[in-house]
């Protein structure tokens, strides 16, 4: 979940500085325990895991021995307790042998990487099975309703996203691409995880946990929250778009990309 640029204090590797923007992360940032199923299911029963692009530590599985990595020491230091610690390092220099684990994952974090295909391309150099990426299409990101109020915002997100062929490009093996359906009450706060509860965009917190809003200039971004202020308190978006309210799934833009080598890995 963090970046990979090297040249701010707090170590963040990509086009995101979280020594700004990721003190308050984890607490709107929770791994959702629905879509931890659907990564731990990809993950296949690894025993040894790495996960690149760390963060706080989101979905890494418990029931394996995890090595994390990430650059940003604001992001290292949010990891609970019960994980162990992350070690410094980017996704495009990992400092592992060949082969050294049974799966490797990334989640929400392939879009900040200042080189998405050398990452992966390391990602499967040092992974016998499975590698896992959990990421937004971003060929689907402008569907989502915030497009409407926050157009920027979304024109950076799918800007930023690698699209999900060059992802399997980079990757080789074979490759599988799951829609990943998100919940209602997601406790991940991205941006479509409030999909039917847009107040929760109000808070800058939650918004200040997803990058994206970090590349809008302030007044900008301070001029989209007043627009979807008056929208929920006038009854315009619930008039177009209150029927999400009721849906307690959304198929939007988030996907499982899961790649096997060739020779047969399960």
């Amino acid at each position: 979940m963090g970046d990979v640029l090297g040249d701010v204090a707090d170590g963040s590797a990509g086009d995101a500085d979280y020594g700004v923007i990721g003190g308050g992360y984890s607490a709107y940032r929770q791994p959702d325990p629905r879509i931890a199923r659907v990564v731990a299911d990809a993950l296949g029963g690894a025993r040894t895991v790495v996960n690149v692009g760390a963060g706080a530590g989101s979905y890494e599985p418990e029931d394996a021995e995890v090595v994390a990595v990430e650059p940003s020491a604001t992001m290292r230091a949010q990891r609970p307790a019960h994980l162990a610690p992350a070690i410094a390092g980017t996704a495009e220099q990992l400092p592992f042998p060949d082969g050294r684990f049974d799966a490797a994952m990334t989640t929400f974090s392939v879009h900040q990487w200042s080189d998405a295909a050398a990452g992966l391309r390391e990602m499967r150099r040092v992974t016998r099975g499975p590698v896992v990426v959990m990421t937004c299409d971003p060929a689907l990101v402008r569907d989502f309703w915030l497009h409407e109020y926050a157009p920027l915002v979304l024109d950076t997100e799918a800007r930023r996203y690698p699209s999900v062929e060059a992802i399997t490009a980079a990757l080789g093996g074979s490759c599988t691409v799951t829609p990943v359906p998100i919940p209602a009450d997601c406790t991940d706060g991205f941006n479509e995880a409030y999909y039917a509860r847009p107040e929760r965009l109000l808070d800058p917190g939650a918004r200040q946990a997803c990058s994206a809003w970090s590349f809008v200039p302030p007044e900008l971004a301070e001029r989209y929250t007043a627009d979807l202020r008056e929208a929920i308190g006038s009854g315009a978006w619930d008039a177009k778009h209150g029927e999400l309210r009721r849906r307690p799934y959304l198929d939007g833009s988030l996907v499982l990309i899961r790649s096997v080598p060739e020779h047969g890995a399960p």
